[in-house]
């Protein structure tokens, strides 16, 4: 990611930060504890993005047997798990306050629980085969499997059962954005800075996981 990149990321989440905390509330029956919205969400959405990018990472290695899109894929998926588990955490905290216990089996919280099981299952596959190509293989199919469960999990579990969560506060009923602008503008640079740093330490892992192939075939 070119430098300029990296400042304007620098920037906006310096100043995504700076309104989370200057602003009022975006609910204010919920109190302070409803500012870890504008990072529980975006970790939740990386954590689904991630996803994806294995998921498709990993096909396009079956497609190619080219062991860079195994790495690439790897790759997402860890850093996608470790999104999910700040999402657990802000979840968790959230929950703490506003129903007073850090885990409730709440179904958005049994979902994500499941995820963080299905992943954790991924990287021990990868760690428990040690031939390239048949790791690459074998956690690609399971990636692919794998990622339509996530979006089950993430969106329609959640909807199915009766839930502790708050509803939707970014939509209404009918479709319409019902948050005030300055939340809602936050909230978006705070979905964009998630995004860039996702990115960015995608690209980190790539180049760090690149290094230590080609040493270790020295």
């Amino acid at each position: 990611m070119p430098n300029f990149w990296k400042f304007f990321l620098l920037l906006l989440m310096s100043a995504v930060i700076i309104a989370v905390w200057v602003m009022e509330p975006p609910q204010n029956q919920l109190g302070e504890v409803s500012r870890l919205f504008y990072f529980h969400i975006p970790a939740a959405w990386v954590t689904v993005l991630a996803y994806f990018v294995a998921m498709r990472q990993s096909v396009l290695y079956l497609r190619r047997k080219e062991l860079l899109y195994d790495l690439k894929a790897s790759s997402a998926a860890e850093l996608g798990t470790l999104f999910c588990i700040l999402a657990t955490i802000t979840g968790s905290i959230f929950a703490k306050t506003t129903w007073g216990s850090f885990w409730n089996w709440d179904p958005r919280q049994t979902s994500i629980l499941i995820l963080l099981l299905i992943y954790g299952a991924y990287l021990a596959l990868r760690s428990a085969v040690r031939e390239p190509e048949r790791k690459a293989a074998l956690s690609s199919v399971y990636c692919i499997f794998a990622f339509p469960a996530a979006v089950f999990l993430v969106f329609a579990t959640p909807r199915v059962y009766q839930s502790l969560h708050p509803a939707d506060s970014i939509i209404d009923a009918s479709g319409k954005i019902q948050m005030p602008a300055p939340i809602l503008v936050t909230f978006l640079a705070s979905l964009v800075c998630f995004t860039l740093i996702f990115i960015w330490m995608h690209r980190l892992q790539i180049v760090i996981g690149g290094d230590m192939e080609r040493e270790r075939k020295l």
